[in-house]
Protein backbone atom coordinates (compact mmCIF):
# COMPACT_ATOMS: atom_id res chain seq x y z
CA UNK A 1 0.00 0.00 0.00
CA UNK A 2 1.48 3.35 -0.73
CA UNK A 3 2.27 6.21 1.20
CA UNK A 4 -0.97 8.22 1.16
CA UNK A 5 -1.18 12.04 2.50
CA UNK A 6 -3.41 14.68 3.15
CA UNK A 7 -3.24 18.31 4.88
CA UNK A 8 -6.23 20.62 6.25
CA UNK A 9 -5.57 24.23 8.04
CA UNK A 10 -8.55 26.64 9.63
CA UNK A 11 -9.21 29.37 11.14
CA UNK A 12 -11.90 30.06 14.46
CA UNK A 13 -12.45 31.62 17.80
CA UNK A 14 -11.23 28.83 19.57
CA UNK A 15 -9.17 25.69 19.37
CA UNK A 16 -11.87 23.09 19.78
CA UNK A 17 -13.57 24.45 16.15
CA UNK A 18 -9.94 25.15 14.78
CA UNK A 19 -8.83 21.44 15.07
CA UNK A 20 -12.60 20.46 14.52
CA UNK A 21 -12.69 21.84 11.15
CA UNK A 22 -9.09 20.83 9.78
CA UNK A 23 -9.15 17.39 10.77
CA UNK A 24 -12.52 17.31 8.40
CA UNK A 25 -10.88 18.96 5.51
CA UNK A 26 -7.90 16.08 6.02
CA UNK A 27 -9.76 13.46 6.32
CA UNK A 28 -12.11 14.40 3.59
CA UNK A 29 -8.81 14.66 0.87
CA UNK A 30 -7.50 11.46 2.81
CA UNK A 31 -10.93 9.31 1.33
CA UNK A 32 -11.65 5.92 2.29
CA UNK A 33 -7.90 5.60 3.77
CA UNK A 34 -7.50 5.47 7.88
CA UNK A 35 -4.53 7.69 8.88
CA UNK A 36 -1.67 5.95 10.72
CA UNK A 37 -0.70 8.82 12.08
CA UNK A 38 -1.55 12.69 12.72
CA UNK A 39 0.76 15.54 12.85
CA UNK A 40 -0.76 18.96 14.57
CA UNK A 41 0.53 22.64 14.69
CA UNK A 42 -1.41 24.70 16.30
CA UNK A 43 -1.30 28.56 17.09
CA UNK A 44 -0.14 28.92 20.92
CA UNK A 45 -2.96 31.62 21.08
CA UNK A 46 -5.34 28.73 21.39
CA UNK A 47 -5.53 26.45 24.43
CA UNK A 48 -3.54 23.08 23.46
CA UNK A 49 -6.43 21.36 25.55
CA UNK A 50 -9.04 22.93 22.98
CA UNK A 51 -7.32 21.80 20.11
CA UNK A 52 -6.60 18.43 21.27
CA UNK A 53 -10.18 17.79 21.86
CA UNK A 54 -11.25 19.27 18.60
CA UNK A 55 -8.74 16.85 16.69
CA UNK A 56 -8.90 13.55 18.76
CA UNK A 57 -12.52 13.62 18.62
CA UNK A 58 -12.45 13.34 14.78
CA UNK A 59 -9.28 10.83 14.39
CA UNK A 60 -9.83 9.01 17.24
CA UNK A 61 -7.19 6.71 18.68
CA UNK A 62 -5.28 7.57 15.64
CA UNK A 63 -1.45 8.45 16.88
CA UNK A 64 -0.95 11.76 17.17
CA UNK A 65 1.84 14.50 17.98
CA UNK A 66 1.83 18.26 17.69
CA UNK A 67 3.11 21.24 18.68
CA UNK A 68 2.47 25.56 19.11
CA UNK A 69 3.54 27.74 16.65
CA UNK A 70 3.34 31.49 15.95
CA UNK A 71 1.81 30.50 12.65
CA UNK A 72 1.00 27.31 10.83
CA UNK A 73 2.12 26.62 6.66
CA UNK A 74 0.97 24.59 4.17
CA UNK A 75 0.84 24.78 0.23
CA UNK A 76 -0.96 27.92 0.44
CA UNK A 77 1.61 29.57 2.67
CA UNK A 78 1.92 31.29 6.21
CA UNK A 79 -1.10 30.64 8.15
CA UNK A 80 -1.36 32.81 11.20
CA UNK A 81 -3.82 32.13 14.23
CA UNK A 82 -4.84 28.59 12.69
CA UNK A 83 -4.92 24.78 13.20
CA UNK A 84 -3.32 23.04 10.79
CA UNK A 85 -3.83 18.55 10.68
CA UNK A 86 -1.54 16.69 8.57
CA UNK A 87 -2.00 12.85 8.04
CA UNK A 88 -0.39 9.99 7.02
CA UNK A 89 -1.19 6.36 5.83
CA UNK A 90 0.12 3.87 4.45
CA UNK A 91 1.52 0.26 5.19
CA UNK A 92 3.79 1.56 8.04
CA UNK A 93 3.57 1.50 11.93
CA UNK A 94 3.10 4.37 14.46
CA UNK A 95 3.08 4.67 18.06
CA UNK A 96 3.89 8.16 20.40
CA UNK A 97 5.47 8.92 23.50
CA UNK A 98 4.70 11.34 25.63
CA UNK A 99 7.87 12.58 28.29
CA UNK A 100 7.17 15.18 30.46
CA UNK A 101 10.31 15.22 32.27
CA UNK A 102 12.30 17.09 28.79
CA UNK A 103 12.86 20.43 30.70
CA UNK A 104 14.42 18.13 33.79
CA UNK A 105 16.37 16.16 32.19
CA UNK A 106 17.21 15.94 28.17
CA UNK A 107 19.55 13.17 29.59
CA UNK A 108 17.07 11.28 31.03
CA UNK A 109 14.63 11.82 28.18
CA UNK A 110 16.87 10.70 25.39
CA UNK A 111 17.56 7.46 27.95
CA UNK A 112 13.69 6.83 27.98
CA UNK A 113 13.80 7.49 24.25
CA UNK A 114 16.42 4.72 23.66
CA UNK A 115 14.84 2.12 26.20
CA UNK A 116 11.41 2.21 24.06
CA UNK A 117 13.22 2.08 21.33
CA UNK A 118 15.30 -0.84 21.80
CA UNK A 119 12.36 -2.93 22.68
CA UNK A 120 11.91 -3.97 18.68
CA UNK A 121 15.11 -4.77 16.13
CA UNK A 122 14.27 -3.16 13.04
CA UNK A 123 15.59 0.06 12.28
CA UNK A 124 13.03 3.13 13.77
CA UNK A 125 12.70 6.97 12.97
CA UNK A 126 11.57 9.18 15.87
CA UNK A 127 10.18 12.55 14.64
CA UNK A 128 9.62 14.80 17.97
CA UNK A 129 8.47 18.08 19.34
CA UNK A 130 9.88 19.26 22.36
CA UNK A 131 9.61 22.80 24.00
CA UNK A 132 11.84 25.48 22.87
CA UNK A 133 11.87 27.62 25.93
CA UNK A 134 12.64 25.14 28.54
CA UNK A 135 14.81 21.77 28.22
CA UNK A 136 18.35 21.74 26.83
CA UNK A 137 18.44 20.32 23.43
CA UNK A 138 22.15 19.58 22.92
CA UNK A 139 22.43 17.82 25.93
CA UNK A 140 18.97 15.57 24.46
CA UNK A 141 21.07 15.10 21.62
CA UNK A 142 24.39 14.61 22.28
CA UNK A 143 22.58 11.54 25.18
CA UNK A 144 21.19 9.73 21.98
CA UNK A 145 23.27 6.98 20.40
CA UNK A 146 24.10 6.90 17.05
CA UNK A 147 21.77 3.64 15.80
CA UNK A 148 18.80 6.10 15.78
CA UNK A 149 17.24 8.58 13.61
CA UNK A 150 16.04 11.35 15.25
CA UNK A 151 14.01 14.38 13.21
CA UNK A 152 12.56 17.35 15.34
CA UNK A 153 11.68 20.36 16.48
CA UNK A 154 11.45 22.88 19.42
CA UNK A 155 8.20 24.42 19.94
CA UNK A 156 7.77 28.42 19.63
CA UNK A 157 4.73 30.57 20.90
CA UNK A 158 4.65 33.72 22.55
CA UNK A 159 8.34 34.90 23.16
CA UNK A 160 7.47 37.90 25.69
CA UNK A 161 5.56 34.82 28.54
CA UNK A 162 7.52 31.52 27.05
CA UNK A 163 4.08 30.46 26.50
CA UNK A 164 4.49 26.87 24.28
CA UNK A 165 3.30 23.31 24.31
CA UNK A 166 3.20 20.00 22.89
CA UNK A 167 0.80 17.30 22.96
CA UNK A 168 0.17 13.47 22.20
CA UNK A 169 -3.59 11.62 21.62
CA UNK A 170 -4.46 12.54 24.93
CA UNK A 171 -1.57 14.74 26.90
CA UNK A 172 -1.19 17.99 26.77
CA UNK A 173 1.89 20.35 28.52
CA UNK A 174 4.63 22.52 28.63
CA UNK A 175 8.37 21.88 29.00
CA UNK A 176 7.30 18.38 27.56
CA UNK A 177 8.55 16.45 24.27
CA UNK A 178 6.24 14.56 22.53
CA UNK A 179 7.74 11.53 19.86
CA UNK A 180 6.34 9.42 16.96
CA UNK A 181 8.12 6.35 16.60
CA UNK A 182 7.93 5.18 13.01
CA UNK A 183 8.74 1.86 11.63
CA UNK A 184 7.63 -0.32 8.18
CA UNK A 185 7.01 0.69 4.79
CA UNK A 186 8.26 4.47 5.00
CA UNK A 187 10.77 6.34 3.87
CA UNK A 188 12.01 9.63 4.95
CA UNK A 189 14.36 12.44 3.28
CA UNK A 190 15.57 14.92 5.26
CA UNK A 191 17.09 18.47 4.36
CA UNK A 192 18.34 21.81 5.75
CA UNK A 193 20.28 24.29 5.38
CA UNK A 194 19.90 28.33 6.59
CA UNK A 195 20.20 31.79 4.70
CA UNK A 196 22.75 33.84 7.37
CA UNK A 197 26.10 34.69 6.63
CA UNK A 198 28.94 35.90 8.49
CA UNK A 199 29.79 40.01 8.43
CA UNK A 200 33.05 40.49 9.65
CA UNK A 201 32.07 41.58 13.17
CA UNK A 202 33.97 39.66 15.46
CA UNK A 203 33.23 39.22 19.29
CA UNK A 204 34.94 37.30 21.95
CA UNK A 205 32.39 35.83 24.75
CA UNK A 206 33.46 36.57 27.66
CA UNK A 207 31.00 35.45 30.04
CA UNK A 208 28.03 32.98 29.79
CA UNK A 209 26.08 31.03 32.42
CA UNK A 210 24.09 28.25 31.31
CA UNK A 211 21.64 29.90 28.71
CA UNK A 212 22.51 33.32 29.63
CA UNK A 213 24.98 34.86 27.18
CA UNK A 214 26.36 37.99 29.89
CA UNK A 215 28.96 40.10 28.09
CA UNK A 216 30.70 40.10 24.62
CA UNK A 217 33.81 41.68 24.40
CA UNK A 218 33.49 42.68 28.66
CA UNK A 219 30.30 44.18 27.80
CA UNK A 220 26.57 43.42 28.25
CA UNK A 221 25.64 41.71 24.90
CA UNK A 222 23.15 44.50 24.64
CA UNK A 223 25.83 46.98 24.74
CA UNK A 224 27.80 45.15 22.23
CA UNK A 225 25.17 44.79 19.50
CA UNK A 226 24.02 48.64 20.18
CA UNK A 227 27.18 49.86 19.72
CA UNK A 228 26.76 47.36 15.98
CA UNK A 229 23.51 48.72 14.90
CA UNK A 230 23.40 52.07 17.06
CA UNK A 231 19.95 51.44 18.73
CA UNK A 232 20.92 52.14 22.64
CA UNK A 233 21.48 49.52 25.08
CA UNK A 234 18.82 49.84 27.11
CA UNK A 235 16.25 49.45 24.11
CA UNK A 236 17.35 46.05 23.54
CA UNK A 237 15.89 45.28 26.37
CA UNK A 238 12.28 46.03 25.35
CA UNK A 239 9.95 45.07 22.29
CA UNK A 240 10.26 45.27 19.67
CA UNK A 241 14.38 44.57 19.65
CA UNK A 242 14.38 42.28 22.68
CA UNK A 243 12.84 39.82 20.68
CA UNK A 244 14.12 40.79 16.93
CA UNK A 245 17.80 40.06 18.26
CA UNK A 246 16.69 36.96 17.05
CA UNK A 247 17.20 38.09 13.40
CA UNK A 248 21.20 38.40 14.42
CA UNK A 249 22.74 35.43 15.59
CA UNK A 250 26.38 34.51 16.17
CA UNK A 251 28.16 31.95 14.37
CA UNK A 252 30.42 29.86 16.57
CA UNK A 253 33.50 27.80 15.10
CA UNK A 254 33.09 23.96 16.33
CA UNK A 255 34.87 20.90 14.73
CA UNK A 256 32.46 20.59 12.42
CA UNK A 257 32.20 24.06 11.05
CA UNK A 258 30.22 27.08 11.82
CA UNK A 259 27.46 26.23 14.25
CA UNK A 260 24.77 29.16 14.71
CA UNK A 261 22.89 29.87 18.06
CA UNK A 262 20.68 32.19 18.34
CA UNK A 263 18.85 34.49 20.96
CA UNK A 264 15.48 33.89 22.16
CA UNK A 265 15.18 37.45 23.76
CA UNK A 266 17.40 39.86 25.19
CA UNK A 267 16.98 40.16 29.14
CA UNK A 268 16.00 42.94 30.98
CA UNK A 269 19.88 43.06 32.92
CA UNK A 270 21.31 42.97 28.99
CA UNK A 271 22.17 39.07 28.57
CA UNK A 272 20.89 37.15 25.58
CA UNK A 273 18.88 34.36 26.61
CA UNK A 274 19.48 31.52 24.54
CA UNK A 275 17.94 27.68 24.26
CA UNK A 276 22.14 25.97 23.76
CA UNK A 277 24.59 27.09 26.22
CA UNK A 278 27.89 28.79 24.45
CA UNK A 279 31.52 28.51 25.89
CA UNK A 280 33.27 31.68 27.40
CA UNK A 281 36.44 32.37 25.53
CA UNK A 282 35.44 31.79 22.04
CA UNK A 283 35.11 33.92 19.31
CA UNK A 284 31.52 34.19 17.43
CA UNK A 285 30.59 35.95 14.31
CA UNK A 286 27.85 38.11 14.04
CA UNK A 287 25.43 36.78 11.19
CA UNK A 288 23.09 38.59 8.58
CA UNK A 289 19.90 37.17 7.25
CA UNK A 290 18.82 38.11 3.84
CA UNK A 291 15.19 36.66 1.49
CA UNK A 292 17.11 35.86 -0.82
CA UNK A 293 19.74 33.94 0.76
CA UNK A 294 16.89 32.26 2.57
CA UNK A 295 15.03 31.19 -0.26
CA UNK A 296 18.19 29.49 -1.88
CA UNK A 297 18.09 28.08 1.77
CA UNK A 298 14.63 26.30 1.00
CA UNK A 299 15.42 25.33 -2.21
CA UNK A 300 18.71 23.41 -1.14
CA UNK A 301 17.10 21.60 1.85
CA UNK A 302 13.95 20.89 -0.71
CA UNK A 303 16.38 19.37 -3.57
CA UNK A 304 18.35 17.19 -0.24
CA UNK A 305 14.74 15.92 1.33
CA UNK A 306 14.02 14.63 -2.67
CA UNK A 307 17.71 13.11 -2.57
CA UNK A 308 17.10 10.85 0.36
CA UNK A 309 14.20 9.88 -0.87
CA UNK A 310 16.04 8.10 -4.28
CA UNK A 311 13.19 6.69 -6.40
CA UNK A 312 10.17 7.43 -3.88
CA UNK A 313 7.70 9.76 -4.49
CA UNK A 314 7.23 12.66 -1.86
CA UNK A 315 3.63 12.09 -0.01
CA UNK A 316 4.07 15.20 2.20
CA UNK A 317 6.32 17.53 3.24
CA UNK A 318 6.86 18.50 6.87
CA UNK A 319 8.48 21.94 6.92
CA UNK A 320 10.03 23.19 10.39
CA UNK A 321 11.29 26.87 10.21
CA UNK A 322 13.11 28.53 12.55
CA UNK A 323 11.42 31.75 14.37
CA UNK A 324 13.63 34.15 12.63
CA UNK A 325 12.60 32.95 9.00
CA UNK A 326 8.89 34.28 10.32
CA UNK A 327 10.37 37.63 11.20
CA UNK A 328 13.09 38.36 7.89
CA UNK A 329 9.93 37.50 5.84
CA UNK A 330 7.32 39.34 7.29
CA UNK A 331 7.18 41.46 4.40
CA UNK A 332 6.43 38.21 1.89
CA UNK A 333 4.88 35.58 3.98
CA UNK A 334 5.13 32.06 3.28
CA UNK A 335 7.99 32.86 0.70
CA UNK A 336 10.05 29.79 2.06
CA UNK A 337 7.11 27.63 1.07
CA UNK A 338 7.16 29.25 -2.85
CA UNK A 339 10.80 28.73 -2.85
CA UNK A 340 10.25 24.87 -2.21
CA UNK A 341 7.58 24.51 -4.39
CA UNK A 342 9.62 25.02 -7.44
CA UNK A 343 11.32 22.24 -6.23
CA UNK A 344 9.05 20.16 -5.60
CA UNK A 345 5.91 21.28 -7.21
CA UNK A 346 2.59 22.45 -6.33
CA UNK A 347 0.93 19.06 -5.80
CA UNK A 348 2.80 17.65 -2.53
CA UNK A 349 1.15 18.33 0.50
CA UNK A 350 2.74 20.72 2.71
CA UNK A 351 2.24 20.83 6.62
CA UNK A 352 4.39 22.85 9.13
CA UNK A 353 5.40 25.64 11.31
CA UNK A 354 7.85 27.85 13.29
CA UNK A 355 10.27 26.68 15.78
CA UNK A 356 12.94 27.83 18.07
CA UNK A 357 15.50 25.01 16.71
CA UNK A 358 15.52 22.41 14.82
CA UNK A 359 17.12 18.73 15.21
CA UNK A 360 18.78 16.59 12.34
CA UNK A 361 20.52 13.17 11.97
CA UNK A 362 23.20 13.29 8.77
CA UNK A 363 23.41 9.62 8.42
CA UNK A 364 23.18 6.14 10.83
CA UNK A 365 26.60 7.20 11.98
CA UNK A 366 26.11 10.56 13.49
CA UNK A 367 24.56 11.58 16.55
CA UNK A 368 21.66 14.26 15.95
CA UNK A 369 22.66 17.63 16.04
CA UNK A 370 20.73 20.38 17.24
CA UNK A 371 20.37 23.74 15.17
CA UNK A 372 19.32 27.23 15.65
CA UNK A 373 18.38 29.39 12.19
CA UNK A 374 17.68 26.76 9.92
CA UNK A 375 14.53 25.38 7.65
CA UNK A 376 14.17 21.59 7.64
CA UNK A 377 12.18 19.93 5.31
CA UNK A 378 11.26 16.34 6.21
CA UNK A 379 9.60 14.70 2.94
CA UNK A 380 7.90 11.45 3.57
CA UNK A 381 7.22 8.81 1.02
CA UNK A 382 6.95 4.90 0.53
CA UNK A 383 10.34 2.29 1.33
Amino acid sequence: MAILASVGSAQALNGREAGLQATHQALNRLGANAPTLAIVISSHQYQAREVLNGVSSLVGDTPMIGYSSPAGLTHQGQQPHSVTVALLSGDFQSETLWLPGYAQSGRETASKIETHVSARAERQSVLFFADGFNGDAEQFCNSISTELNIIGGLSSGDLHTGNTYQFTGNQTGTGSLAAALLRGNIKIGVGTDHGWDPVGSQLRVTRSRGFWLRTLDGRPASESYASLFGYPARDWAFPPLSYLARLYPLGVEQNDGLVVRAPIRVEADGSFRMNAAIRDGIDAYLLVGSRAACETAARNAAQQALLQLGDSKPALLLVLVDVAWQMLLKAQPGAEITAIQEILGEDVPIAGGYTLGQVTTADENSKPKFLNQHIVVIAFGEA
